[in-house]
């Protein structure tokens, strides 16, 4: 499922999506439906992170048009030209104190080696949040996130994610609720694949599937 060009490359086909489908005729349904995912690897963490931290709180074309200034202010964004950078310069760029802030904080802590993004693969999913969450600025959901997008893991439900918590119960209507979130209900069944599962949820969010019959 992980390639060199993707951190994920799955489909109906795909042998972790069967695996998920042959007692869940709901998700076989959902899958079948979108098709194929792709999800681009060779990022690097620190600009993912940045980037993470810019579109807090903000719409996707708000945040790409203040990343990019900020781009341009650093040429390379690199934990050094951040650091270098005028602060007149990075604020003029769209970029609040806060999260100024927060971003020279991730970079001075990368300078430091308190986080080394190479040594993260050999990390559990806890420990890593762990880490990413010392840090001022970083939630346990834009954690999550990393994990997924940046290291590819295959096991990660963002419990507080509330795209995947509208998703969840659009797909299983039709189900009782015993008093436990859907989320929470249903992820001892989607271990070890729960990563497959969000980004299928989150496609049918992003493609207004969830407004429809499936």
């Amino acid at each position: 499922m992980i390639s060199l060009l993707h951190l994920f490359d799955i489909g109906p086909n795909d042998r972790c999506a069967r695996e998920l489908c042959k007692s869940d005729p709901q998700l076989d349904k959902l899958i079948n439906r979108v098709g194929p995912i792709r999800v681009p690897g060779g990022q690097d963490g620190f600009i993912y992170l940045t980037r993470s931290l810019v579109g807090q709180q903000l719409s996707g074309k708000a945040a790409e048009t203040i990343f990019r200034r900020v781009e341009q202010v650093c040429g390379t964004i690199t934990p050094e030209t951040v650091l270098a950078a005028e602060e007149e310069q990075l604020r003029a760029a769209g970029l609040s104190r806060n999260k100024l802030g927060y971003i020279r904080n991730v970079a001075e802590r990368v300078q430091a080696g308190l986080l080394d993004f190479q040594s993260f693969g050999g990390l559990d999913d806890e420990e890593v949040v762990r880490l990413l969450t010392s840090v001022k600025g970083i939630g346990r959901w834009t954690a999550e996130m990393f994990l997924i997008f940046y290291l590819g893991r295959e096991d990660v439900l963002s419990f507080g994610d509330r795209g995947l918590q509208r998703a969840a119960e659009w797909l299983y209507a039709a189900e009782e609720n015993d008093g436990k979130s859907l989320l929470q209900r249903k992820h001892a069944e989607w271990k070890p694949y729960s990563t497959i599962v969000s980004l299928y949820l989150w496609e049918a969010v992003n493609t207004g599937l969830i407004q429809t019959e499936l």
